[in-house]
């Protein structure tokens, strides 16, 4: 399992919202490709999200993340608003390794599939909960839909993984969705992403332990000093 530095894009600055919401931001970095530039060489993927695209259902903060994925070099996957296949193949252009579809993946499964398949491997599809639900447009709307419905209704197309997120553990530090995260892992047909929640090296360790988890991503945890980067590399390799 590898590590995933998260920088959230909100005004131009890296920030990390607590359990989703606009109303309650924390500003960590005020210079996001500065932070891109420090981590480069040091993980292999970075997840970089645009916040305000996410709400808005476009892409936003496209030349901020057109910095961001020169400074990293090739490994950042790009997810905010990517509601269409113009915004999906948009980010591609500007050099991200994989885009992140969310609210998109819910709604037009078609869309999905051929951005699957034109990018193979290049594709996450955000599976974000909330009470076992799928939730949408930047987590400000809930579905009828689970997340092993959605991740297995899927499972046929050469995504690279699956990014799961219970929101209500996010910027939390309490821990993720172990739980949770392990039966997607087990029945969702897909590899898993872990998301929200991780506040120490023991959840990364947890995770880790985790069949067909290949990752997790980690931010507030990393930016207020409860471990550092290698720390969290190294409790990934299960160590």
């Amino acid at each position: 399992m590898f590590i995933l530095p998260a920088i959230d894009l909100y005004r131009g600055q890296a920030v990390r919202l607590h359990q989703g919401r606009y109303d309650e931001v924390t500003v960590y970095d005020a210079d996001p490709v500065a932070l891109a530039t420090r981590l480069s060489g040091r993980v292999p993927s970075l997840h970089v999200v645009d916040l305000e695209g996410a709400r808005e259902g476009r892409a936003v903060q496209k030349d901020l993340v057109r910095a961001v994925i020169a400074a990293f070099g090739p490994g950042v996957e790009v997810g905010g608003g990517v509601r269409s296949e113009e915004a999906a193949e948009s980010y591609f252009a500007l050099g991200a390794s994989r885009v992140v579809l969310g609210t998109v993946a819910i709604r037009d499964a078609a869309l999905v599939a051929r951005l699957a398949l034109a990018h193979p491997g290049g594709v996450v599809v955000a599976v974000d909960a909330k009470d076992g639900l799928v939730a949408t447009d930047g987590w400000e709307q809930v579905s009828t839909k689970t997340a092993i419905e959605v991740t297995q209704a899927l499972s046929h197309l050469p995504i690279y993984a699956v990014l799961y997120t219970d929101v209500s553990r996010d910027g939390t530090e309490v821990g993720p969705n172990v739980p949770a995260t392990a039966e997607l892992a087990r029945s969702g047909g897909l590899p898993v992403i872990a998301s929200g929640g991780v506040g120490t090296l023991a959840h990364l360790r947890e995770l880790a332990t985790l069949p067909n988890v290949i990752g997790a991503i980690v931010g507030k945890a990393l930016y207020e000093k409860r471990f550092t980067l290698e720390e969290g590399i190294v409790a990934c390799a299960g160590h």
